[in-house]
């Protein structure tokens, strides 16, 4: 009787994520690891190749008994083994959309550092992209080998204690530090030479496994980083699975092509199962399908991703970032497995919605909804700027698309400035948020963004030019000569007195106006308003003609306020 396939050993995979700056020796420390290399290991890339730098994500495995605290926690057939899918992400800062795109399915990330040079710019880059997307660190400094042997020991502990203190304010503060030198001597090294403290690290990664959140079910959504023919047997996407499961014969979409194709067969590293579930690492055959149609993307259950043209999400800017976030600046967005430009709208609760205690936790305890008002904001508040405490106040931002991007709900939305100088050592991840709204169609514009109600405030100040009557005022300077006066009638106005009005409508040709004050003038507006020559403002509650002398007092102040919503086609003015 043959076994089945699933009969046999029973493995857990854990995927770390091997993160640094460029040329710290990420790709040799993976290659010390593995045993078994799956295939998209080690670099297709010609290009980098030539360099020794890896230019999209290298995957390999290694397989080592599975530790006691994880041993029985595989439910009625306890784990046997453990497998590492070490998920080598490139260091080049070009490439950081690639790293994005891949921390999410990292469960562990092993951060590289080179000994003599310390941390960098990517270095910070890549501890950001771990604390957004992945709950455990180790770090890694790599080649003790060009250390002089005689300071060795407390080189390895300056550098120790030095990167305590940077990961102090992160969430991976006190996390393991860990010595090796991974090729020694360097890349034209012989091969004979052995790595060294490469044992005492997978130790320490086996200490820091733990069950990782798997959950089969739901929608399938495969992240595909590789995809090559096989004569004669169809076209194998390999990928890691993360969310749902899937099994021979189930029909899955390759949304981005609108295509739907069935699994023939499919594979955990190099050995054939029957399916594979969130967090798994599987090659999965199709037929008829041109590998060259699809080098990454993702794959899903049919019909449940969703093309969008802009988005909603909420924001939070990244503390590194060093410039403004304005509103209609453009930005890249990672999103799903993609990366595109965006136009970016900024808005928050109205001022009086938000709760500024500075006590207050971070947590965002306001769902968006269309049902709200919100306030619209020039640029992202931060209160950092403004060296005030606590979390800065909840906010959510409009992404408006170049091209449409293809992506699961609520997925991590990470906005950067990818198009500045790789060399300035700044951070060009700019903030981060969740997708909580999605508009699937062409024309959004035209018939779902006049619900979303972000308001600007306007205000506007005029002059009282003359009385002419206990219940109404001429004004002046509050319009210009050519605004359409029919467009206020109606709205409420104050006087720096304190009497309150309506625009009743314009006055003449030069952009005055008439107000009535309902409750009447009071003696000392009056009083303030009379002419020093008395003689020329006309009798009281007489006709007022327009060309008069201006009258020599005291001016009285007129104050229009209203709103306008951003998307109202009309460009409707509102009062409250």
């Amino acid at each position: 009787m043959t076994e089945s396939p699933d009969s046999r050993a029973k493995t857990l995979n854990f995927n770390v994520g091997v993160l640094g700056h460029v040329d710290s020796g990420k790709t040799s420390l993976a290659r010390a690891l593995s045993s078994t290399a799956s295939t998209a290991a080690f670099d297709k890339n010609p290009q980098s190749r030539e360099r020794g730098i890896t230019l999209d994500l290298g995957f390999s495995s290694f397989t080592v008994d599975c530790p006691d605290h994880l041993r029985d926690s595989g439910g009625q057939q306890p784990y046997d083994s453990l497998q590492f899918t070490l998920v080598d992400c490139p260091g080049h800062a070009s490439l950081i959309r690639t790293i994005i795109g891949g921390a999410q399915i990292i469960d562990l990330m092993m951060l590289v550092v080179d000994v003599v040079k310390g941390v960098q710019t990517q270095t910070a880059e890549c501890l950001l992209i771990g604390e957004l997307t992945c709950p455990r660190m180790v770090v890694v400094l790599n080649k003790i080998d060009l250390l002089p042997p005689n300071k060795r020991q407390s080189a390895i502990e300056k550098m120790t204690k030095r990167l305590h203190k940077t990961l102090e304010s992160t969430r991976f503060k006190e996390c393991p530090v860990i010595a090796v030198a991974a090729k020694p001597g360097g890349p034209e090294a012989p091969e004979t030479e052995e790595p060294q403290g490469v044992p005492a690290l997978i130790e320490l990664l086996k200490q820091q496994t733990y069950l990782p959140k798997r959950d089969a079910k739901g929608d399938l959504l495969m992240a595909v980083d590789h995809c090559f023919s096989i004569r004669g047997q169809g076209t194998v996407m390999t990928g890691t699975i993360l969310q749902g499961s899937l099994a021979i014969n189930d029909t899955v979409e390759i949304p981005v092509l609108k295509v739907t194709k069935k699994i023939k067969s499919v594979q955990m590293f190099r050995k054939p199962v029957s399916g594979a579930m969130q967090g798994d690492r599987v090659g999965v055959c199709v037929t008829q399908f041109d590998p060259k149609l699809l080098e990454r993307g993702l794959v899903c259950t049919p019909g449940s991703l969703r093309t969008l043209y802009a988005a909603i999400i909420s924001t939070r800017k990244i503390g590194y970032f060093k410039g403004s976030l304005a509103t209609r600046a453009k930005f890249h967005i990672t999103v799903g497995h993609e990366t595109v430009m965006a136009k970016v709208t900024f808005f928050g609760l109205p001022p009086a919605d938000t709760k500024p205690t500075p006590s207050e936790p971070s947590s965002l305890e306001t769902p968006f909804t269309f049902e709200r008002e919100y306030s619209y904001q020039d640029e992202y508040v931060s209160r950092q700027k403004e060296a005030a405490l606590g979390p800065d106040p909840e906010q959510w931002a409009l992404l408006e698309f170049e091209r449409p991007v293809t992506c699961p709900a609520l997925c991590l939305v990470i906005g950067s400035k990818l198009d500045t100088d790789i060399h300035a050592n700044a951070c060009r991840l700019a903030f981060q948020g969740r997708l909580l709204h999605g508009f699937e169609d062409k024309s959004y514009a035209e018939t779902s963004l006049p619900q979303l109600r972000i308001f600007k405030t306007k205000h506007k100040e005029g002059q009282v030019e003359r009385v002419t009557d206990d219940y109404s005022v001429i004004g002046r300077s509050l319009f210009k000569k050519e605004t359409n006066l029919q467009l206020f009638v109606g709205l409420k106005v104050t006087l720096s007195t304190g009497e309150s009005g309506v625009i009743e409508g314009g006055f003449g040709q030069s952009g005055k106006f008439k107000i009535r004050i309902q409750e009447g003038l009071r003696p000392e507006t009056k009083q303030l308003l009379s002419s020093k020559k008395k003689g020329k403002s006309g009798s009281k509650g007489g006709p007022a003609s327009e060309e008069e002398p201006k009258t020599e007092s005291q001016p009285v102040g007129i104050h229009l306020h209203f709103k306008r919503y951003v998307f109202d086609p009309h460009k409707k003015m509102v009062q409250s």
